[in-house]
Parts: C-alpha cells; sequence; structure tokens
C-alpha cells in the first residue's frame, strides 16, 4: 500500500471516529407557556393559587412555564370565562358565579345558599356524588376543559356594624357573590358589585358595609379585618366551591405527561388550602384581636335555613342540569343529616 493511500485510510478512519464521538446538536424546544389568572387578589391568591403554580413550574423541568396574574389584572374576574374562551387567558382559577360561566352551573358556583357544612363536602360531592361528571360536560359543550373543584371557606359576614338579629342585616350593603346577593336580597342585604380589589376602600367610604365573601381567614389574610368590627358565626355556606378550568385547545395540545403534572399540582394545593382555611378559621376565631365574634341564634337562623329550602325548590325549576344538581344537593344533605355531627352541627 502507498505512502499516499496510507494516509488517506488514515485520514478517513480518524475522521469516522470524530464524527462518532462528536455529540449531535440538540436544539432545546422552548416551553410551554401558559397565562393563568385567578379570581384571588394577591394577597389571598399567594395561598390559595400561587403553590399549584409553583408546584406546576417546579416539576415541569422547563417544559412549561406558567405565568400567575391575579384578580383583574389581565381582565375583570365578570370576563374570566369569555377570555378563557378565546384564549386571552389559558388557566383559571375561580368559581362558576363570580366568572359569569355561560351554563346552567353559574349559581351553583361559589357560595350555593346551605349546600355545604365544610369545605370536604365538595370533593365529596364531585368524586362521589357525580357533580365532576356534570362540571366536565357542560364545560365541554362550550369549549373549556373543566380539570377539578374544590372546597375551601364558609361563607361569613364581616362588617362595620354589630349583627345580632335578621333585622340588622336589612339595609346592609355587602361585597357578595352573585348568587349569594340574589338569595340575600330577601332579607333586606343590599349586593354591591366591585373589582374585588376595592371592596377595602368601599368600606373606608361608606360604600359598603362589608362582606359577604369569605370566612374569617381571608378577613385577616387580605386586610378586610383592618376596615371592619365584626364577624358574624352563622354562615350562608359551608364551603366556597371552586374550580381550575383550561383553555380547550391548550390541553389538548398538552403532552400527557404535562397534564399528569398539572393533575398532580391541584390536587396537591386542594390539600394545601384545606389545612390552610380549616386551621385558619380556628386559631384566628379564638385569638384574633380585630374581629369580634357576633352570633344570631339558631332558632332565629332557622329562618335563613327554611329560605335556603325554597330557594332550592325556585333553581331547581330553572332547567333540567339545575335539577340535577339540586338533588344531588338534596340526596347528599340528607345523608349528613342523619349522620349527625361530625357532618351536621347538631
Amino acid at each position: 500500500m502507498t505512502s499516499t493511500r496510507r494516509s488517506f485510510l488514515r485520514a478517513a478512519t480518524l475522521g469516522g471516529a470524530a464524527t462518532l464521538a462528536s455529540p449531535a446538536i440538540v436544539h432545546a424546544q422552548a416551553p410551554i407557556k401558559w397565562r393563568f389568572q385567578t379570581y384571588a387578589g394577591a394577597a389571598l391568591g399567594e395561598f390559595v393559587t400561587k403553590p399549584v403554580v409553583d408546584y406546576i413550574n417546579k416539576a415541569a423541568n422547563g417544559e412549561m412555564e406558567i405565568e400567575l396574574y391575579y384578580a383583574d389584572q389581565i381582565v375583570p374576574t365578570g370576563e374570566l370565562f369569555q377570555a378563557l374562551q378565546r384564549g386571552t387567558i389559558d388557566a383559571v382559577h375561580s368559581d362558576d358565579d363570580s366568572m359569569a360561566s355561560p351554563t346552567p352551573l353559574q349559581v351553583f358556583g361559589g357560595y350555593f345558599p346551605l349546600a355545604t357544612k365544610h369545605a370536604l363536602d365538595v370533593p365529596v360531592l364531585f368524586q362521589q356524588y357525580g357533580l365532576a361528571d356534570i362540571w366536565r360536560s357542560e364545560y365541554e359543550k362550550v369549549g373549556v376543559t373543566w380539570l377539578s373543584a374544590a372546597g375551601q371557606d364558609p361563607c361569613n359576614f364581616n362588617t362595620k356594624k354589630e349583627i345580632t338579629s335578621l333585622a340588622d342585616l336589612d339595609g346592609l350593603k355587602l361585597y357578595t357573590f352573585p348568587t349569594a346577593g340574589r338569595f340575600l336580597s330577601q332579607f333586606g342585604v343590599v349586593p354591591v358589585s366591585i373589582p374585588y380589589e376595592d371592596a377595602e376602600v368601599a368600606v373606608q367610604t361608606g360604600e359598603l358595609d362589608g362582606m359577604a365573601w369569605s370566612g374569617i381567614t381571608e378577613d385577616y389574610t387580605v386586610g378586610w379585618a383592618n376596615v371592619t368590627d365584626y364577624f358574624l358565626t352563622n354562615n350562608i355556606s359551608g364551603a366556597w366551591i371552586g374550580s381550575f378550568y383550561v383553555n380547550q385547545k391548550m390541553w389538548a395540545d398538552l403532552p400527557e405527561h404535562l397534564k399528569a403534572i398539572v393533575m398532580a399540582g391541584i390536587e396537591a394545593s386542594h390539600t394545601y388550602r384545606n389545612q390552610w382555611y380549616w386551621g385558619g378559621e380556628a386559631r384566628l376565631r379564638s385569638t384574633g384581636d380585630q374581629l369580634k365574634l357576633r352570633s344570631i341564634p339558631q332558632e332565629e337562623w332557622k329562618t335563613v335555613e327554611d329560605a335556603a329550602v325554597k330557594f332550592w325548590d325556585e333553581i331547581a325549576e330553572e332547567g333540567e342540569i339545575h335539577a340535577k344538581i339540586v338533588q344531588i344537593f338534596r340526596d347528599y344533605n340528607e345523608v349528613t343529616s342523619k349522620a349527625g355531627p361530625p357532618y351536621t352541627f347538631g
């Protein structure tokens, strides 16, 4: 073999080895990005929504990035659904009522009067009594993917005025949910609809007398305890019903392993909120130094409970889905009333 041929073969061999040894050039895929808005303002959102976003962003390992926006930052809360439908927002944490869901479910989100007594009632209703199937199906029809629901705090009253009887509700201007306001108006309450972040100032200026929006944990967390004086222990609902929703196309396009991460984050956040609220309600009722506790006697409050039963009857007449959901609430409450404490209060 000539020197020239040997040199050529040697060069070819070394060149091939070098090619095999060289790492392939990998072009990193850009992360999937979602814009996510919550019903909660920044102070509350840190506890009720930010944990799930942080979980997903960390677990996705750079494959997915969620940008969190608080109440009204991209669109007003009442426009969340439309924004989700058209893709202005990719995901939402809210309730059907305050985001003006164009489905029969709207009236049941947020605080449906006297339907629940504790936060754990909500996942039981969804997973054991069929509400999850109804929510999933109804949102499918309108181009939105419903992912999961959970309970949070009860709906009590925090007010400037002392409330010790039903008569004290008459004329009260309260920031509350649409359905709660509709129910409470029969007792003289004047529901006021304003942006979430404006509620505190509205109390200071006299536009509001208080809120029927949350339990005592939120009152202290978001600063409402700074501008109101009393907390009514009677509640019109034992647990907020809220959900996580995603734009249908964004969910369909998400790889399966990232879907699993999103769902794991949501379920972990449900657990976190359960303990945060449950512990907070007890601690702040017993040791909070800003809101004085007041109660309406149970025999008088029964008037409200009886009115809720009539309200359910009215809602059931609004449509087939309404009737089906109301029947589920009736079935569940029949079970818990027979079970006794701690499922009921007496």
